[in-house]
């Protein structure tokens, strides 16, 4: 039966609800080895899945554990997800401001995948931040501060834990049904009233070109419909790295810097910008303008950073104790000129080899590594001038600059 299924998607052919539940759940179950887990879905990578078998797959993950319910909480419910990128740490920034505005935020955050790092191996730079809050917890505490940014509850679509893991370090994380699958089937299990996704394109992304990002954004809007959910999303650049760092404590300390309004006009700051209007027009059932407003009012009277901090506290987290490598090393440009580009890949594949991410399941992750960019696309570069900083401990990595940076 399980090779008849896995020989069955090699060929292309359309799994039915039975044969996706025996699979999917036999792996869950222990019944399926990781080699022929992996083997189905490098088969659907390839070939794909209709939109029926991807429904039906989204279905099974959610049937995998509890589905959250927070229609006790006043107000909407509005969840953001990224597909992740190089430098991505919108989450840590937008969340506090939606909150600020009045607009409850329940963000179930998951881990690294590929050179992309996750919002919870950030968090979890800060000393102490809990990560791993019950369902009481969170109840309570979106109650008390209008916010929690945590990881997936235990019973929460355990399926697209494990799953996710997998896809990790078997090649198949760019899959669209199996991305829009793993994004859908959390953010409705999670008792999300709206859906607000940020798809990234680029060679720093999960997809690499607008014509994928598009199929992703249609196929998730129509699970939404299914499901009866709002889904709005925003496609945005990943060529090049998001804000200036890229590493877990560098990341967070960047978001910090936003919050306080310290950093303006960037890729990052304009994307957070957008990305917290939109969850606070749906929040509110505002208009794009009026959500603007209140978004750069709570950020210049300083409420979303002081939410940030509460966030940060009422999660066990100490602020002050973000920890990043004393040992540097400069990255130096060899011409002069303008810059124009960096290559997000390259950077997200050094921050990797630094030890920021994984490259196994068992890896461990050094949050105090990473990439701080000095330059951004458009600077006018000086021979000599610093176009990076590397943080390492264990490995001074030789990076090669003209893969990273184009100077003309």
């Amino acid at each position: 039966m399980i090779l008849d299924i896995i020989n069955k998607k090699r060929l292309g052919e359309e799994l039915s609800y039975n044969e996706l539940d025996y699979f999917f759940n036999g792996y869950l179950n222990g019944d399926v080895p990781d080699y022929q887990m992996s083997s189905l879905l490098m088969a659907i990578c390839i070939n794909g899945m209709s939109d029926e078998e991807t429904f039906s797959l989204t279905k099974i993950f959610i049937d995998s554990g509890d589905v959250l319910d927070f229609s006790d909480i006043p107000g909407i419910k509005v969840d953001k997800h990224s597909t992740g990128g190089i430098g991505d740490k919108t989450t840590l920034v937008i969340a506090p401001i939606v909150a600020a505005c009045g607009v409850p935020v329940i963000k179930m955050s998951g881990r690294g995948l590929g050179y992309t790092g996750g919002t919870i191996d950030k968090l979890e730079s800060i000393k102490g931040y809990r990560v791993d809050l019950s369902d009481k917890e969170i109840i309570k505490q979106v109650h008390d501060i209008g916010i929690v940014v945590t990881g997936q509850t235990a019973d929460l679509v355990p399926m697209d834990k494990i799953i996710y893991a997998l896809r990790d370090v078997s090649g198949t994380v760019s899959s669209i049904p199996l991305i829009a699958s793993s994004i859908m089937s959390k953010k409705i299990a999670g008792g999300a009233d709206k859906i607000l996704i940020d798809i990234k394109v680029g060679n720093g992304a999960l997809l690499d070109n607008k014509e994928d990002a598009e199929k992703l954004k249609e196929l998730m809007i129509k699970i939404g419909e299914v499901y009866g959910r709002e889904v709005r999303c925003i496609i945005s650049d990943m060529n090049t790295p998001l804000g200036y760092a890229v590493g877990n404590s560098l990341e967070v300390q960047e978001a910090m810097d936003i919050l306080q309004n310290k950093e303006k006009n960037n890729n990052l700051v304009n994307l957070c910008y957008e990305l917290a209007t939109n969850m606070v027009s749906m929040g509110l059932e505002i208009n794009i303008s009026a959500a603007r407003e209140k978004v750069e009012e709570v950020i210049n009277n300083g409420e979303a950073y002081n939410k940030f901090l509460e966030l940060v506290k009422n999660q066990s987290g100490d602020i002050n104790k973000i920890k990043v490598s004393n040992n540097k090393k400069y990255l130096k440009a060899d011409k002069s000129g303008v810059l124009k580009g960096i290559n997000a890949l390259e950077v997200g594949k050094l921050s990797l080899e630094l030890g920021s991410g994984k490259l196994s399941i068992t890896d461990k992750i050094d949050y105090s590594v990473g990439v701080r960019l000095n330059k951004l696309v458009g600077d006018t570069i000086k021979k000599g001038d610093i176009l990076a900083t590397v943080y390492y401990n264990k490995k001074n990595i030789d990076a090669d600059i003209n893969k990273i940076f184009k100077i003309v």
